[in-house]
């Protein structure tokens, strides 16, 4: 991987330049529109959609190729299977861990204790959509639903594993093919270059695209639906901040780098899926950042995509959380083996639940309707904070596959340790890849550490 120009903090200019800061007084801007005038503020939706549907647009293409060209630059088949057992390994450990977490919080705080709601009294119609959704989701159909339709069709669906999928078998390929395929790695490396240019162009739209997603949360929600449901809504985000810090930051630590050191680095990225509650929204900058970081590129580009499907920290915490929430306050008592029972329908439900906003809670809806001990319907109770704790959902899955994919990174060796510390302390880091010779200055600056 050649190297182009570095960015420092004050090659940024002013601070309010910085995609960190736009997006930040997008977000407060978003949420006193939202507070004060309220149909404004859910008229500005399809800001945020639109934004989120221009970085879904670009990121097929952005796995495919940083996917492919990583296989195809390995040159070593046993060297791709085994980054992918490493990760599954650590996926399956660490996500079922916060399962346990969110078990454990719920049972020792009790959030839903007291509210003795009436399964009779709620309307099981508020979430009749989630659960037909959710009744489709089986194990099955999930692992079918990775295999594509025709090869172009990955693309088109929008179905983060189906480029996986295509993206690894075109990349070994490529390697199988041997000599006469370099021509066509050549070319998706410069291919490469065009596209992650089209994302620094996109990215700059990212503070018009949270501003938008924001003012309608608050415009639609509002603030006050927080004090109804407070206990829940505090206990969820104490949680993940107690997993992001202390799990993750001791797997970090064992790792050889800071987890706060870490979150102030993609501080933009976090900003920006705060905003928009989906940790898709910021995906391809995360792919950069760490790879600017000093983690190999088929590292990133094989972890983090399989990550945003089967490494959701912050959906686990959230799914029996919610769950023993809504028994506790309809009154059903949970026995050990239940709760144990609950948890291993989690363990499955909840992967391929991309980051895409709303997918959590249809996750949960799968998970009840397999333990009729407590009603579906009881998901009302929490429908409308949802949307609150999803960007909560979000930041903490996000994080823990930025966590993951330098773990694995640095299992195989593959951890560039003075890139890391050069990143993760603020220095000169490295930004994109083979610049253009024909780039005016500042070209290569694609999405820049403050």
């Amino acid at each position: 991987m050649q190297i182009s120009e570095t960015a420092t903090p004050a090659a940024h200019g002013p601070w309010w330049r910085s995609l960190y800061a736009q997006v930040l007084a997008a977000i407060v801007l978003g949420a006193l529109i939202g507070h004060f005038f309220p149909t404004l503020g859910e008229s500005l939706k399809p800001l945020g959609d639109g934004f989120i549907k221009l970085v879904k647009m670009i990121i097929g293409p952005v796995i495919f190729l940083t996917i492919t060209t990583g296989v195809a630059g390995m040159a070593d088949l046993k060297g791709v299977g085994r980054v992918a057992a490493k990760a599954f390994g650590y996926f399956f450990v660490v996500s079922g861990f916060a399962l346990i977490v969110g078990l454990i919080v719920a049972n020792v705080f009790g959030p839903g204790r007291g509210l003795h709601i009436d399964p009779a009294s709620l309307d099981a119609s508020a979430v009749a959509g989630y659960a037909s959704a959710a009744h489709d989701t089986t194990m099955q159909g999930f692992l079918l639903a990775i295999i594509p339709d025709t090869l172009v069709s990955a693309f088109t669906s929008g179905a983060i594993l189906q480029v996986l999928l295509v993206s690894v078998l075109f990349g070994v390929s490529l390697v199988l093919a041997g000599e006469p395929a370099r021509p066509v790695t050549r070319f998706l490396e410069q291919v490469s270059q065009v596209v992650f240019r089209l994302v620094a162009i996109v990215m700059k739209f990212a503070p018009i695209g949270a501003f938008g997603a924001f003012a309608f949360t608050i415009g639609a929600y509002g603030i006050g639906v927080l004090v109804n449901l407070f206990a829940l809504v505090a206990a969820f985000y104490g949680t993940a901040l107690v997993f992001v810090i202390v799990v993750l930051g001791l797997i970090a630590r064992a790792t050889g780098f800071s987890i706060f050191k870490l979150l102030r680095y993609l501080k933009e990225e976090l900003l920006l899926v705060l905003g928009t509650s989906s940790s898709e929204a910021a995906l391809p900058s995360l792919m950069t950042k760490l790879e600017r970081a000093g983690a190999a590129k088929p590292v990133v580009g094989l972890v983090v995509p399989t990550g945003y499907s089967f490494n959701l920290d912050g959906t686990n915490i959230y799914m029996t959380l919610a769950a023993l929430f809504i028994a506790q306050a309809m009154d059903v008592h949970l026995s050990l083996g239940e709760q144990l029972g609950l948890l291993a329908v989690a363990m499955l439900s909840s992967k391929g639940a991309a980051g895409v906003t709303g997918s959590g809670f249809i996750t949960l809806a799968a998970t009840l309707a397999v333990v009729p001990t407590v009603p579906v319907a009881g998901m009302a109770l929490i429908l409308g904070v949802d949307r609150f704790m999803s960007e909560c959902r979000a930041l903490t899955n996000f994080v823990g596959n930025a966590v993951a994919t330098l773990v694995i990174a640095k299992w195989e060796g593959k951890l560039d340790r003075e890139a890391l510390a050069l990143a993760l302390d603020g220095g000169a880091a490295p930004v994109a890849e083979t610049p253009d010779p024909a780039a005016g200055p500042g070209d290569d600056k694609v999405l820049a550490d403050d």
